[in-house]
């Protein structure tokens, strides 16, 4: 996956909601990385990696957040996956 390609996957379908790493809509659960360890199913039981949690949200949505399967490619949503994993292990939301 590409996290070039994902910061602008990111920008047009993400930072609406998620500017800066944060979450307008359900403040404790942002995506730094405390917050993905304590909240992202899959990622938080280690059955899954950030990056495959990550995709599987952003494909098939989790509570106020919308499925975005089928609305993006399967790359696009690798590649935002990418960034989001990136920012967040790197500490640079």
């Amino acid at each position: 996956a590409d996290a070039a390609a994902g910061a602008q996957v990111f920008a047009a379908n993400c930072a609406a909601c998620h500017a800066g790493g944060n979450n307008a809509v359900m403040p404790t659960k942002t995506l730094k990385a405390d917050a993905l360890k304590t909240y992202l199913a899959g990622y938080k039981d280690g059955s899954k990696s950030l990056e495959e949690a990550v995709a599987y949200v952003v494909t098939n949505g989790q509570g106020a957040m919308p499925a975005f399967g089928g609305r993006l490619s399967d790359a696009d949503i690798a590649n935002v996956a990418a960034y989001i994993a990136d920012q967040a292990e790197n500490n640079k939301w």
